[in-house]
């Protein structure tokens, strides 16, 4: 990278880190329970919600608690359960029609991050009728107040019941796109595990991975605060003691506490400090290939990681440390790289691949493109890279 952009990437970083404090940040009000939920509806004053789903989670009966504790309390629904995985501007479209049809005046997320990213998007969506969805791309682009949003996660992974970020796919380009405002931010989540035990074990696998991805980057990159490095730190902790129980023994639900907390810290921790090169690559292979978010991640971090190489090794040490695999006495090179192996062997024992199906090597130049328009220059990544730079990933997991 030429020494200009360098310098502009890490200016612009500079001065997002310095604003830090002075951003409107909030956590939503944590509930443990759906059956918690109608009395902060009443409270709002809200008595029709649209409840945002996907067709398997719908198919399974899985939010039928939740409609039967909004249906005694005399609170109105509509389900929209069409949301796919990397959700696509007609599911927002469809789904805000559906809204405004039915006269909701809340939203409820059900799901991974896809519905709740989804939800979020509706929500700007209603909030900037005028503005298409990919229109609002990029940061501090809704900056109107969105209905009401409660978000019920069904996975430990992606931490979006509490990030400013929904990430959107064109679904006729193939282009995924990030919304971040923080006006996205649910206001409340439930972090009941219940609601992941019936998630299967790889996906319990990759939702977990995602979510030490999401720790991970907003560790070493150079937007870190003390309170988003002690969270990062805390869910990488939780995660090497959970992720292998809940994968093992689903219906272990001290691990799938453990877990649920571990996304929530995680994805508290990114939303402030930001992803880096994993996640914007990921997205790519996303949006073009649709391979689910998780597995993507899970793939990719230690190839990336590695790549970092010594711009990395003092915050990986700490990582190490506090997970418990090396010592204050342990070299720097020695503990990241212990580090590394970890997050490797966690991988291989819960069966996530080191390669991933269906990259072609001719889309790897426009995807790496945009993988770098992506991060450069929003991400505080360790160390800087250009679009050719980025490719070695693509070919690096290319089965």
């Amino acid at each position: 990278m030429n020494i200009v952009k360098k310098i502009y990437c890490r200016a612009f970083q500079t001065v997002l880190h310095l604003a830090l404090p002075f951003l409107p940040y909030r956590n939503p009000v944590i509930l443990r329970s759906t059956a918690e939920i109608p009395g902060v509806l009443r409270e709002q004053g809200i008595d029709s919600v649209l409840i945002v789903t996907d067709a398997s989670l719908s198919g399974l009966g899985m939010t039928e608690p939740l409609c039967g504790v909004l249906k005694e309390a005399g609170i109105s629904y509509t389900v929209f359960d069409e949301t796919v995985p990397n959700p696509t501007v007609k599911n927002v479209e469809d789904a805000r029609a559906l809204y405004l049809q039915n006269g909701c005046r809340g939203l409820i997320a059900f799901g991974g991050g896809s519905p709740i990213d989804c939800a979020k998007a509706v929500g700007a969506r209603i909030a900037r009728p005028k503005k298409p969805i990919a229109g609002m791309a990029g940061i501090l682009k809704v900056c109107k107040r969105i209905p009401y949003l409660v978000a019920i996660p069904t996975t430990a992974g992606t931490g979006s019941e509490t990030t400013v970020t929904a990430v959107i796919t064109d679904g006729d380009t193939r282009h995924k796109f990030t919304v971040n405002d923080f006006p996205l931010i649910p206001r409340c989540a439930v972090l009941d595990p219940d609601n992941t035990k019936g998630l299967p074990p790889f996906m319990t696998a990759t939702t977990g991975m995602d979510a030490m991805t999401h720790a991970v980057e907003a560790f070493i990159g150079g937007s870190t605060t003390k309170s988003t490095r002690a969270d990062a730190l805390r869910a990488a902790r939780l995660i090497v003691d959970n992720l292998p129980r809940a994968y093992a023994d689903g219906a272990d639900m001290e691990a799938r506490s453990a877990m649920s907390e571990a996304a929530h810290l995680a994805g508290r921790a990114f939303s402030k400090s930001y992803v880096g090169y994993c996640h914007a690559v990921a997205h790519t292979l996303g949006g073009k290939y649709n391979i689910p978010h998780g597995l993507a991640n899970a793939v990719l971090l230690p190839y990336v990681l590695h790549a970092y190489g010594d711009t990395v090794y003092g915050k990986l040490k700490k990582m190490a440390v506090a997970v418990g695999i090396a010592d204050q006495s342990t070299p720097a090179p020695v503990a990241a790289n212990a580090f590394i192996e970890k997050l490797e062997q966690m991988n291989r024992e819960m069966g996530i691949p080191t390669t991933l199906k269906g990259i072609r090597r001719e889309d790897v130049p426009a995807l790496a493109r945009k993988a770098e328009r992506e991060a450069n220059p929003l991400y505080p990544v360790p160390r800087l890279m250009t679009a050719v730079e980025l490719e070695r990933f693509y070919y690096d997991v290319m089965e």
